[in-house]
């Protein structure tokens, strides 16, 4: 088994928020894939709608304390911590007051969209990387789930790239239905660009990105698409499709073999 250590950068988890098609994607697959010998590690937004003394979240000094600057603004990245107990599954959580703490998921109270959703996405991603790298931890798969974590697949084939812990490193897009509709903030493109990731590499995506546009841009950068729901916008298959991506259809049972498949196949064991 050549794929033995698997990042999971997720969205949502149940019981830190409701139960959906996607938190259940997350709570089920990482420990489904540690019971088939793999070494896993999860993170996941901290939300404002967690609980954190009920979640039994505590702080992770040793690994908080960075800056990270979007927009030219300074935003501290706080890493939290709990467990699962049932599915013996750790979870780091990455939290700022600006863009989590005081915030719900991806609509506010009213069921809009935060205006600054994307440049949300941009400290996720980035601080996950970070955290990841403190962690002197080398995945040989990650997989992203939904367009919170699509900005990761970028960064790490450009911002990242000759970072050791990612030189090697295969990437997988779990795409879900589109919960937030309309644009992720109209600086989004603008904020993007950070070392290695240039506007030349989302050029091609427009200056008003969507969630349809973070989609493509995932797969673009990433090595797989797993579709994981029966809802999910069709032509983002279609364009995986069209660049010679792999895809991994969606079905009612079965994913997490198919899914651990797949890292076989992007991680062959060159003994064999």
């Amino acid at each position: 088994m050549k794929a033995k250590k698997v990042l999971f950068v997720t969205q949502e988890i149940i019981p830190y928020v409701p139960q959906t098609e996607m938190s259940t994607f997350g709570r089920t697959l990482p420990p489904a894939i540690q019971e088939r010998g793999r070494e896993i590690r999860t993170f996941m937004p901290k939300w404002g709608n967690i609980n954190e003394r009920r979640n039994q979240l505590h702080e992770v000094i040793r690994l908080s304390g960075m800056n990270l600057v979007i927009d030219d603004t300074d935003h501290p990245l706080i890493i939290k911590v709990a467990s699962i107990q049932a599915a013996r599954m750790q979870v780091y959580f990455i939290d700022n007051d600006d863009y989590f703490s005081h915030r719900l998921m991806g609509l506010d109270k009213d069921g809009k969209p935060y205006d600054d959703n994307g440049e949300r996405a941009i400290f996720y991603a980035r601080g996950v990387l970070e955290t990841v790298k403190k962690l002197r931890w080398t995945p040989d798969v990650i997989v992203c789930q939904g367009w919170m974590s699509s900005l990761v697949p970028l960064y790490v084939r450009t911002a990242f790239a000759e970072e050791p812990c990612f030189r090697n490193t295969r990437l997988v897009y779990a795409q879900f239905a589109d919960e937030v509709q309309g644009t992720m903030g109209k600086r989004l493109a603008a904020c993007i660009p950070f070392k290695g990731a240039m506007t030349k590499h989302i050029k091609e995506f427009g200056k008003e990105l969507g969630v349809a546009e973070l989609h493509k841009m995932a797969v673009k950068f990433a090595d797989s698409l797993v579709v994981a729901s029966p809802t999910a916008n069709p032509e983002i298959a279609a364009y995986a499709e069209s660049l010679g991506k792999t895809v991994v259809p969606f079905a009612e049972e079965g994913m997490a073999e198919s899914i651990s498949q797949l890292f076989e196949n992007l991680c062959p064991d060159p003994t064999v």
